[in-house]
C-alpha cells in the first residue's frame, strides 16, 4: 500500500477546500461592505419624529406626600443596589 498518492490527494483536497472557503468569505465581506454604502444609517421615520422627553409629568390628583414617598423609595433602592 503506497501512502504517497493518498497524502498528495488529501493535501490537494485540503488546499482546494481552504481556497474555496477563503474566496467565499472574502466575497461575503466585500458584498456586506458594499451594502453598507447603500444603506440608510437613519431610518426615515426616526429622522422625522421630534424628540420626546422621557419623564411624564405627574397627574395633578396625586398628593405631594405620595410623590415624596416614591422619591425616597427610589433613592433607597438605588443606594442598596449599586
Amino acid at each position: 500500500m503506497d501512502l504517497g498518492p493518498l497524502l498528495e490527494q488529501a493535501l490537494t483536497l485540503m488546499l482546494t477546500g481552504m481556497a474555496v472557503v477563503f474566496v467565499f468569505l472574502s466575497t461575503l465581506i466585500f458584498l456586506v461592505r458594499q451594502l453598507e454604502r447603500f444603506g440608510d444609517p437613519i431610518p426615515p421615520s426616526a429622522a422625522k419624529t421630534p424628540a420626546q422627553p422621557n419623564a411624564k409629568p405627574a397627574p395633578e390628583n396625586v398628593s405631594p406626600d405620595v410623590v415624596a414617598a416614591i422619591t425616597v423609595a427610589v433613592q433607597q433602592y438605588r443606594q442598596r443596589h449599586r
